[in-house]
């Protein structure tokens, strides 16, 4: 609950407005069966006597005095009403600030947040799970504050208001509302029993539809390739009937609340009725006084059954609350030091040393004793099967992730001690999957650097060999792109995420498996073009094709997390065994 306070902070004179207005509404509400108590009462009853007993020109006086009566009176309930409906408005656009407002801020917090995480923290959480939590879950505490704060002041000053002015009415019969309350609570018991469990699982199943349908929408087209629609539909299917049941289970047992509550509700009345009448007839109790009474105990029934609702509302709230709460509590594993180092723009070298590092609840290490410098001005290339480290190495680099043992620097600073947007700053990074976001490709490309000028896109797309495809388009550079970049082939894609990356002008350049989904001229043509406009950069190239990094000033070969070779394509071939079945495995005799 503490960000909820956190958050709730700016918004406590909303706050205290709406409890005032809800005490007042609730006043209001009180006032009104009494007012129409003296109507009856006194307006219609007492008068009808005196005027049944008199005659003549008294009469015609206390028929005056009686319509003057009614008139004030009427007028006064009518006053008493229209306060009624103000204060809800008042009380109603109070709780709609407070509520979004809150939900706006907490869902920035955990937005803001989940964008601090590296790649360590991430692995705690799927990428759906984390939608929910910032959507669903932060809607669910909207909800709570804009309707709890209403039930949870106007509640308990209606009911026991309500308990105090029907005692001083007719407090012979405060046994009908003792029952009906003990019967409304033995039921409220019941069906808590049975439905608060649920809501934790709810919000979990919610997490696992978001998961599949997520999952299956993105691989969209490797479901179609293997023909697995079947499969998708019945996972989809089964988590769907999953939230389904657990849903109707939840809603069966509160729609037995409702009518059951409404039945003791409607028998109340009757009750009344039927003992009052006797007591009328008696002339123990007044007209306008059971009437009072009837209204006064359906107020009591009306809170009972508003507080029922919040108490199916707060448990689901909390459950969100919770859930909000692990994102926002979440301890960063990769942390800036406050005295942390700024190093300018220049000639960036990269040290490893004796690098180890396992991944957080791993089993083991992923990388061990790793130590090799990558220098300004060459190009360095990590090969090696799949699963040996290569992507796990350069994450190291940018801080996606910590090493566990040894150091990475770059100029001789440890990048544990340099300023985090700094750091990256210096980086121009490829990620293995090549992600566009949604807008266009002049977007796309300046999103790495808002200060480029058109030259500098231009010379960017033109070394990453994207300028061809991209001037045949019609649009040119404001050629739309759609979420994922799903309206462009895969190697458009690889060489647009290349142009960004080099619009950074960045010292230091990480190609983790970037070219993967090139032709081989194209492969070419890129590699020359980087070499050539690149010069003074470090390039760091992760690939799997011998043909991509044989040029490469340095040549790491990796194998289940450690470097078994370094050297050039020729010395490797001499030198390495591992490098050598890579090499012949995918290039003929001439070719090496």
């Amino acid at each position: 609950m503490k960000h909820i306070k956190e958050h709730i902070k700016p918004y406590i004179p909303l706050l205290i407005a709406s409890i005032i207005f809800i005490a007042a509404q609730a006043y209001f509400n009180l006032m009104l069966p009494n007012v129409m108590s003296q109507l009856v009462n006194v307006g219609i009853q007492e008068y009808f006597q005196k005027i049944s007993a008199a005659t003549g020109e008294r009469a015609r006086v206390l028929i005056a005095e009686q319509k003057e009566y009614i008139y004030k009176t009427g007028f006064k309930m009518l006053l008493v009403a229209m306060g009624t409906s103000l204060c809800a408005l008042a009380v109603q656009y109070f709780n709609a600030r407070m509520g979004t407002g809150l939900s706006r801020d907490l869902r920035r917090s955990v937005f803001a947040k989940i964008e601090s995480f590296s790649s360590a923290e991430f692995d705690q959480f799927s990428t759906a799970s984390l939608i929910t939590r910032s959507t669903n879950d932060v809607q669910q505490v909207q909800m709570m504050l804009s309707m709890g704060v209403r039930t949870l002041v106007f509640a308990p000053v209606m009911g026991i208001g309500g308990v105090v002015m029907a005692m001083k009415k007719a407090p012979s019969m405060a046994w009908i509302n003792a029952l009906s309350v003990l019967l409304v609570l033995g039921l409220i018991s019941c069906v808590y029993s049975l439905a608060l469990p649920k809501f934790k699982l709810i919000q979990e199943l919610v997490d696992r539809l978001n998961l599949i349908a997520r999952e299956s929408l993105s691989g969209l087209m490797v479901v179609r390739a293997f023909s697995t629609q079947k499969y998708e539909e019945e996972r989809f299917d089964k988590a769907s009937n999953d939230y389904r049941k657990t849903n109707l289970f939840v809603n069966r047992v509160m729609s037995f609340m409702g009518p059951t509550m409404s039945l003791i509700q409607s028998l109340v009345p009757v009750a009344i009725v039927w003992i009052g009448a006797e007591k009328i007839a008696r002339s123990q109790l007044l007209v306008g006084d059971m009437m009072a009474y009837i209204q006064y105990s359906g107020n009591i029934m009306a809170a009972f059954m508003m507080i029922s609702g919040i108490f199916i509302m707060i448990p689901r709230a909390m459950v969100s609350v919770n859930r909000i709460s692990e994102v926002l509590d979440t301890q960063d594993m990769v942390v800036e030091k406050e005295d942390a180092v700024v190093l300018p723009k220049g000639r960036c070298d990269v040290q490893f040393s004796g690098v180890n590092f396992a991944y957080p609840g791993g089993d083991g290490e992923v990388l061990s004793d790793i130590t090799f410098t990558a220098k300004a001005g060459q190009v360095t290339a990590i090969i090696g099967s799949t699963g040996c480290g290569k992507t796990s190495l350069v994450n190291l680099i940018p801080r996606l992730y910590d090493v566990t043992g040894g150091s990475v620097k770059i100029n001789g600073v440890d990048v544990r001690d340099m300023n985090m947007k700094n750091l990256r700053d210096l980086i121009g990074y490829v990620p293995q999957k090549s992600v566009l976001f949604s807008g266009t490709i002049r977007s796309n490309l300046m999103a790495a650097n808002p200060g480029a000028t058109e030259d500098d896109m231009e010379k960017a797309c033109e070394i990453a060999q994207a300028k061809e495809f991209i001037s045949a388009k019609t649009e040119g550079y404001d050629y739309p792109i759609s979420q994922g970049g799903t309206n462009v082939s895969g190697g458009q894609r690889q060489r647009l995420t290349i142009a960004r990356a080099i619009m950074k002008m960045s010292p230091i350049y990480i190609f983790d498996d970037s070219f993967s989904a090139l032709d081989f001229t194209t492969d070419l043509k890129l590699r020359k073009a980087l070499k050539q406009n690149l010069s003074d950069a470090t390039i760091i190239i992760v690939g799997q094709r011998v043909a991509s990094i044989m040029d490469a000033d340095l040549i790491l070969v990796m194998d289940e997390g450690r470097i078994v070779g370094q050297g050039t394509h020729k010395q490797l071939l001499e030198s390495c065994e591992e490098y050598r079945e890579i090499a012949y495995s995918q290039l003929s005799k001439e070719e090496v």
